[in-house]
């Protein structure tokens, strides 16, 4: 038994208390004697004539979520599968809300979008390069004073006003092999000379491109982009709207660029940081195993699916 450390009665000096009363003293003197207030000896003198004994009562709470019968768990989760709120149910069994919010969260259903069937996963991989390539961009802010990052100070001075790098990224579906550039916009011409660049970029290692995915930015709906498309020959491929896993391999890339390259370290200006991203690029071409092909850089993998030796 684990009594209170500032608990001025054990459930001996209780008894002798209680006992002291049922002789015929007063409960203040019986109390005064114990150091206790009168209150106190009154509330123990009633637990001893109810029969409840003059131990600690336990602080675990009188109900239990383990203790609702299984029948009743099955009907709140029916009524959650109704898309019922947990107040609601709670409501129309005569519950206490805390007790439905916990069997709910057991069941896995705290959330009303956990009613909701996730959509499969649905992976995919061309099977040579050029298949299909993937574009796309991220906006990263510029900076001219380093930031917190570097001294660890949010406290210090912004670069307000300094505007924004886009990263333009083009990744082949097979090969994971990466093109990327930074530069000052996302607009239909920067992101057209881009492609341009990254067609011929590719076609120097023996690529040549049939289709380019893209979100549904409004560079790529420009008509710009669509006559450099349609001089090259190349097939439109867009995601659907909403959809950005359907681009995944290039939201993925620039998840890595970010991790590895964009936040790896404390940059002190934007210039340094762009200076980074092709280093970084070549590594992750020619050095970086990647995962998602078996454990091989992207130029291994390139030149396996090619058929060349080196």
């Amino acid at each position: 038994m684990n009594v209170h450390k500032n608990a001025r009665l054990t459930p001996c000096g209780r008894a002798v208390m209680v006992g002291r009363i049922e002789r015929g003293w007063t409960v203040v003197r019986a109390a005064e004697a114990s150091g206790v207030s009168a209150r106190t000896a009154y509330r123990w003198l009633g637990r001893h004539r109810r029969g409840e004994g003059l131990t600690d009562r336990s602080s675990a709470p009188r109900g239990s979520v383990r203790n609702v019968p299984v029948e009743r768990i099955a009907e709140i989760e029916q009524l959650r599968r109704q898309r019922l709120t947990g107040p609601a149910i709670a409501a129309l069994l005569d519950m206490a809300r805390s007790t439905v919010g916990a069997i709910l969260r057991r069941l896995g259903l705290g959330k009303l979008k956990a009613l909701d069937p996730r959509p499969p996963v649905i992976r995919y991989e061309r099977a040579a390069p050029g298949e299909m390539i993937h574009l796309d961009t991220k906006k990263l802010g510029r900076f001219d004073i380093a930031g917190h990052r570097a001294t660890g100070n949010r406290q210090l001075g912004r670069s307000k006003g300094a505007g924004w790098d886009f990263l333009h990224v083009c990744i082949d579906d097979a090969s994971r092999l990466a093109y990327t550039e930074l530069l000052p916009s996302e607009g239909q011409a920067d992101a057209t000379a881009f492609l341009e660049r990254a067609l011929a970029w590719l076609g120097r290692h023996g690529v040549t491109v049939q289709r380019v995915m893209t979100d549904n930015g409004s560079a790529y709906r420009s008509k710009l982009f669509a006559t450099a498309l349609r001089k090259a020959g190349l097939r439109h491929v867009r995601t659907k709207p909403y959809t950005p896993r359907t681009n995944g391999k290039a939201e993925r890339f620039i998840q890595t660029s970010l991790r590895e390259w964009a936040y790896s370290q404390a940059y002190a200006c934007a210039d340094e940081r762009a200076r980074a991203i092709q280093p970084w690029t070549d590594s992750y071409n020619l050095k970086r195993p990647h995962s998602g092909i078996g454990g091989l850089t992207p130029w291994q993998r390139l030149n396996n699916l090619l058929g060349n030796d080196s």
